[in-house]
């Protein structure tokens, strides 16, 4: 049994890899925009596939399908809800980023502030990457790949080594993918991933409601949507770990942050041919989204359904559905599938990380004037020693307390709503000098901080719907009284084509429309029941920072035309003079 299930497995990835290799033997890697984005030459498929590889890894699968094991259908709000956050990447800060023709995020940042802002920035993404991210995406890695191949009952290996030497297996080849043939490369093997991870990612449900209806899939069927209709409910109460009121704040700054600031995902679009061709991809990706619920959230609910809570460990629930529902001859295939999934994650983020190093620290801070060899250079070494790293502290996450990734998520928030603040400013204000982001950072971390301690109930998400405008007026504020000598303009690089695809406002209609539907399906008015009464203080709190984000609007509406009316004049002229 094992024998057909390695040769599956290897089959799969190597043809992979041989299917990578082979769409980017012609590509440019000695420059900086061939190696790092892929020549800017990535279509709206490559994008697209890209972008959810990145975005989905072992520990969303496993971890997404455990919470709603143990929860509801709740915990789809991570999947549903992003193409809004992706829908204003594709419409709001994609043009801009393309237009500027920047290489990172925090390449904007120095444009708009300072060196010293993108630095900060870079540093702040690479610590995350480096201590949280890479690490966690190899353990659970390995745990997943553990149980499927029977590694610690095959070798009697401790699970200490068990998870390093799986770390340093997914470390080596997703390595030599970044090192040998950069994005381009990550970008292709994501492709074909991506197809695999949709039709076995598909397998799992549909054989789940076929057990389920112990043979018959339409008995399955009605069995999942008859059996507990509670379980089915997508609105959450106020005891959920997503209540309903976080997905117009919290929820959709979190989202807002990750999709259109984080590097590891904005890499993909930035290396588009155009900005058609990068809007394609960024839509694709976010009705994608819609659909993902079908593998990372329903079979929490079926394993539920036929396992009750004899599962000790929430997070046990898909890797247990996988066992008793897949046929042998096909777990080989999900496993390199799942493999892909979690090279990909490993890989695009390293590829993100090293661009950071090496545009944002190393080229201005060591070497001005390094040529583009030396670039890739030192990137490949730096990804090599990223790498390194994260296979070393990978099974070390084994002696940390139980729920440490959700810790380690809510962390993250030390530093995701500054940064998202400083985008958003950047672009719609011309005069907030370099101080404010460095004042929102600060003010940020001490009061998120103080959360922890005086509010550890709360959920986190409560606290980022408050201080990302909070963040936003620090920085208004402070430009109000120290204002920047000289007006910001938004620069055209001349990258690439900047003509919008002229489909992509229908495609994002239609794609919010698809998600208020799933989103009524799965809910009351659908085929759930609420489980729990719904607290009135959430009403309350969504009102209250609704109208403190007015506020914050309006204050800086006056400041603005308090600010720049010198310059309005100048432009004023400007125009009888023309």
């Amino acid at each position: 049994m094992i024998w057909i299930i390695v040769t599956s497995f290897l089959a799969y990835t190597l043809f992979v890899m041989w299917f990578s290799w082979y769409k980017t033997k012609g590509t440019d890697l000695k420059s900086s925009d061939g190696y790092f984005l892929g020549g800017r030459s990535l279509v709206g498929v490559v994008i697209g596939s890209s972008i959810i590889l990145t975005n989905l890894s072992t520990e969303q699968i496993v971890g997404l399908n455990g919470q709603a094991y143990g929860e509801s259908m709740a915990v789809m709000a991570w999947e549903v809800t992003s193409p809004l956050a992706l829908i204003f990447l594709a419409f709001v800060f994609l043009p801009k980023y393309l237009r500027l023709g920047i290489t990172t995020i925090p390449d904007f940042l120095e444009q708009r502030f300072d060196l010293r802002t993108k630095q900060i920035v870079s540093v702040l993404f690479l610590l995350g990457y480096a201590v949280a991210y890479l690490p966690t995406i190899l353990y659970s890695g390995a745990l997943v790949l553990d149980s499927i191949f029977s590694l610690t009952v095959l070798t009697d290996l401790s699970p200490f080594m068990i998870v390093l030497l799986v770390s340093l297996f997914i470390g080596i080849i997703g390595t030599s993918y970044v090192v040998i043939g950069g994005l381009r490369a990550t970008a292709m093997s994501d492709t074909i991933n991506g197809i695999g991870l949709i039709i076995g990612g598909l397998l799992i449900p549909i054989l789940g409601v076929i057990a389920l209806g112990h043979g018959n899939m339409a008995a399955g069927v009605n069995q999942l949507l008859t059996a507990d209709p509670g379980k089915l409910n997508a609105i959450g109460t106020h005891d959920s770990s997503i209540p309903w009121v976080v997905l117009f704040l919290g929820m959709l700054f979190n989202n807002l942050f990750y999709w259109t600031t984080n590097q590891s995902i904005v890499q993909r679009t930035l290396g588009a041919k155009n900005l058609a061709e990068g809007q394609k991809g960024v839509l694709y990706a976010g009705l994608f989204k819609v659909f993902g619920l079908t593998f990372l959230v329903l079979p929490g609910i079926i394993a539920y359904l036929l396992y009750g809570n004899r599962l000790e460990n929430a997070d046990m629930a898909y890797p247990n559905l996988v066992v008793d529902v897949l046929p042998v001859a096909l777990s080989g295939f999900l496993a390199a599938v799942l493999f892909g999934a979690i090279m990909s994650s490993f890989n695009n983020t390293l590829n993100g990380s090293m661009t950071l190093f090496t545009m944002d620290i190393y080229k201005p801070i060591f070497r001005p004037n390094a040529k583009e060899k030396e670039l890739v250079r030192v990137g490949r070494i730096f990804a090599g020693c990223l790498a390194a790293t994260a296979v070393i502290v990978a099974p070390l996450i084994l002696f940390a307390p139980q729920g440490l990734y959700a810790y380690l998520q809510e962390m993250f928030g030390f530093y995701n709503m500054p940064i998202l603040a400083m985008v958003i400013v950047g672009f719609f204000s011309r005069r907030i000098p370099a101080v404010a982001p460095k004042v929102a950072i600060i003010v940020h971390i001490v009061l998120y901080a103080a959360s922890k301690i005086i509010l550890p109930d709360v959920n986190f998400l409560y606290i980022l719907g408050v201080l990302l405008p909070l963040n936003i007026l620090v920085m208004v504020i402070v430009g109000r009284f120290k204002p920047r000598a000289t007006p910001y303009v938004l620069k055209n690089a001349n990258k690439v084509e900047l003509t919008p695809w002229k489909h992509a406002k229908t495609f994002a209609a239609f794609t919010t429309i698809v998600m208020l539907l799933v989103y009524a399906f799965f809910s009351p008015i659908g085929v759930a029941e609420a489980s729990a009464p719904y607290s009135p203080w959430m009403l309350v709190y969504l009102i209250a920072v609704l109208a403190f984000i007015g506020l914050i609007y309006l204050f800086w509406k006056l400041t603005h035309n308090k600010i720049d009316p010198q310059q309005n004049r100048q432009s004023g002229e400007k125009r009888s003079v023309g």
